[in-house]
Protein backbone atom coordinates (compact mmCIF):
# COMPACT_ATOMS: atom_id res chain seq x y z
CA UNK A 1 0.00 0.00 0.00
CA UNK A 2 1.32 3.17 -1.11
CA UNK A 3 1.14 5.97 1.47
CA UNK A 4 0.39 9.69 0.67
CA UNK A 5 2.24 12.52 1.27
CA UNK A 6 -0.74 13.67 4.42
CA UNK A 7 -0.11 9.84 5.57
CA UNK A 8 3.97 10.67 5.81
CA UNK A 9 3.56 14.14 7.22
CA UNK A 10 1.60 12.45 9.95
CA UNK A 11 3.26 10.04 10.96
CA UNK A 12 6.59 12.14 10.61
CA UNK A 13 5.18 14.46 13.12
CA UNK A 14 3.95 11.20 15.22
CA UNK A 15 7.63 9.88 14.98
CA UNK A 16 9.08 13.25 16.47
CA UNK A 17 6.74 13.93 18.89
CA UNK A 18 7.33 10.25 20.67
CA UNK A 19 10.91 10.54 19.99
CA UNK A 20 10.80 13.99 22.55
CA UNK A 21 8.48 12.80 24.76
CA UNK A 22 11.13 9.55 25.00
CA UNK A 23 13.75 12.07 25.64
CA UNK A 24 12.52 13.23 27.97
CA UNK A 25 11.10 10.30 30.04
CA UNK A 26 14.97 9.00 29.65
CA UNK A 27 16.33 11.79 31.42
CA UNK A 28 13.98 12.31 33.92
CA UNK A 29 14.10 8.42 34.99
CA UNK A 30 17.59 7.35 34.37
CA UNK A 31 19.94 10.56 34.35
CA UNK A 32 18.24 13.08 36.90
CA UNK A 33 17.60 9.82 39.04
CA UNK A 34 21.07 8.99 38.22
CA UNK A 35 22.45 12.53 39.68
CA UNK A 36 20.01 12.83 42.25
CA UNK A 37 21.79 12.38 45.19
CA UNK A 38 24.72 14.56 43.93
CA UNK A 39 21.51 17.32 43.59
CA UNK A 40 22.01 18.50 47.41
CA UNK A 41 19.56 21.11 47.79
CA UNK A 42 15.87 21.51 49.24
CA UNK A 43 13.02 20.89 47.30
CA UNK A 44 9.48 22.11 49.16
CA UNK A 45 10.67 21.21 52.50
CA UNK A 46 12.47 18.26 51.26
CA UNK A 47 15.79 16.91 50.01
CA UNK A 48 15.69 17.29 45.75
CA UNK A 49 16.76 13.49 45.43
CA UNK A 50 13.79 12.29 47.74
CA UNK A 51 11.48 14.32 46.07
CA UNK A 52 12.52 13.41 42.24
CA UNK A 53 11.97 9.66 43.80
CA UNK A 54 8.87 10.05 45.48
CA UNK A 55 6.94 12.67 43.16
CA UNK A 56 8.58 14.70 40.59
CA UNK A 57 9.62 11.87 38.33
CA UNK A 58 5.77 10.67 38.63
CA UNK A 59 4.47 14.48 38.15
CA UNK A 60 6.42 14.45 34.49
CA UNK A 61 5.01 10.90 33.57
CA UNK A 62 1.61 11.85 33.83
CA UNK A 63 2.82 15.74 32.16
CA UNK A 64 4.05 13.18 29.53
CA UNK A 65 0.99 11.50 29.17
CA UNK A 66 -1.63 14.30 28.98
CA UNK A 67 0.25 16.26 26.59
CA UNK A 68 1.00 13.26 23.80
CA UNK A 69 -3.01 12.45 24.27
CA UNK A 70 -3.99 16.73 23.55
CA UNK A 71 -0.99 16.79 20.93
CA UNK A 72 -2.51 13.22 19.13
CA UNK A 73 -5.92 14.13 19.26
CA UNK A 74 -5.10 17.63 17.36
CA UNK A 75 -2.60 16.40 14.60
CA UNK A 76 -5.74 13.70 14.39
CA UNK A 77 -8.22 16.16 13.53
CA UNK A 78 -5.51 18.32 11.59
CA UNK A 79 -5.44 15.05 9.72
CA UNK A 80 -8.93 13.98 9.54
CA UNK A 81 -8.38 10.82 11.13
CA UNK A 82 -10.02 11.79 14.79
CA UNK A 83 -13.16 9.45 15.86
CA UNK A 84 -15.66 11.86 15.43
CA UNK A 85 -18.86 11.72 17.36
CA UNK A 86 -21.80 11.27 15.27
Amino acid sequence: MQLSEKHRHYWRKNLNITAILLAIWFFVTFVVGYFARDLNFNFFGWPFSFWVGAQGALVVYVAIIGFYAWYMNKLDIEHGVDEAEE
